[in-house]
Parts: structure tokens; sequence; C-alpha cells
């Protein structure tokens, strides 16, 4: 049974060779299935878009990228080809894991596909999309949940909110520099310009 630490190392490796233009051990040019794999690298138009993936605990988070016609959009088989094309990116990782650990690879969908569309002109719309998966084996890691809480002590935090003081005791109007012989200079804001103390 691998370690949470192997699967990591073992998906990073993975995906160190996922780059545009990647060969594999024979020199040819390796297939993930994405829409810029299509057509001559040179000669054709070809589509901008590319995949990245984070962890959270025991999940694993494959995000999307794509250049689109305003076309596809409106054919309302959007959300179904992205989620498509994540699952064809789980298939590939999950392939090329064996092949590098040895080891299978157990990735499960945790919820639906989420799909951003942002147009950048009348003709192209940018896409971007996001799915989570669990990895099988890391049972042992701590979930993910939510943002985590101010843990500042009410004192210390009271503290802060007081401000700097000069060395006469009066409250500091803003950022203080030394700018050499015995020269203090401070100013209000960045905006400011420094004066004499």
């Amino acid at each position: 049974m691998a370690t949470a630490l192997e699967i990591v190392n073992g998906i990073s490796q993975v995906l160190a060779n996922t780059y545009d233009g990647a060969l594999d051990e024979n020199g040819e040019p390796i297939k993930i299935g994405l829409k810029r794999e299509e057509g001559h690298p040179i000669l054709d138009s070809r589509v901008m878009d590319g995949f990245k993936v984070k962890f959270h605990g025991d999940l694993l988070c494959i995000h999307y990228q794509s250049e689109i016609k305003l076309k596809d959009i409106y054919s309302g088989r959007l959300e179904e080809d992205v989620e498509a094309m994540i699952d064809q990116i789980a298939q590939f990782l999950k392939k090329e894991y064996k092949k590098v650990t040895g080891n299978t690879l157990s990735l499960t969908a945790e919820d639906e596909v989420k799909v951003v569309a942002s147009n950048t002109s009348k003709i192209r719309t940018f896409v971007q999309a996001h799915r989570f998966y669990k990895i099988g084996g890391m049972e042992g890691t701590d979930p993910v949940k939510g943002e985590s809480a101010d843990s500042v002590d009410a004192k210390f935090k009271s503290f802060l909110d007081q401000g700097g003081f000069k060395a006469d005791g009066s409250k500091s109007t803003g950022a203080s520099v030394y700018t050499g012989k015995g020269k203090v200079q401070t100013r209000k804001d960045i905006h400011s310009p420094f004066k004499a103390e």
C-alpha cells in the first residue's frame, strides 16, 4: 500500500510529463486528449487548452481551461463537453500513474463539474472548469474543511489595533524611515512625501 506522500509524488511525476509538446520514451508525442493536440502544430490554428491539479487533503481537484467559440456556448452541450474532457484527463492520470509507479490510482468523482465561461470578444470565450476527485489510499490525511478560524487572542488583537507610537508617546502618522546621521522622516501614507520629524 502506497503512502500519501508516494501517491502525491507519483501524480506530480505524471504532471511533469504533460506539458505541450512532451514526448514519451519512444519519441512520440504524449496524447492526453486535449484539443491542442489536434491538427498540425504550425500550419493549423490550434485551440489553446490545458489543465492542472491541486491537492485538497484526500481530494484531487482537476482544473481545465480552454478557448472556445461563442457558438459552443449556445449549443447547449458546454457542461457535458467539459465534463467529458475532465474525465478524460482523469483517465490519462490513472494510466500514466500506473506506468510511472506500477501501482493503480483510484479517482472517484465527488461532485459535479463547475464551469465558468467569460467572453474575451464577440467570437471567442474563455472557459474554466474544475472537478474534485477522491483519491483512493489517502484515508490517513486530514480533509480540508473550509477556511481557518481567526485564532488571534483578543488582547493581542487590541494591541495591534492601537497602531504605532513615536518615542514621545504620541500616535505615529505613518511609517518612520531612518535616513542616516540621526535624521528620521515619516509620511502619512505611501503617496505622501517624507517629512522630517
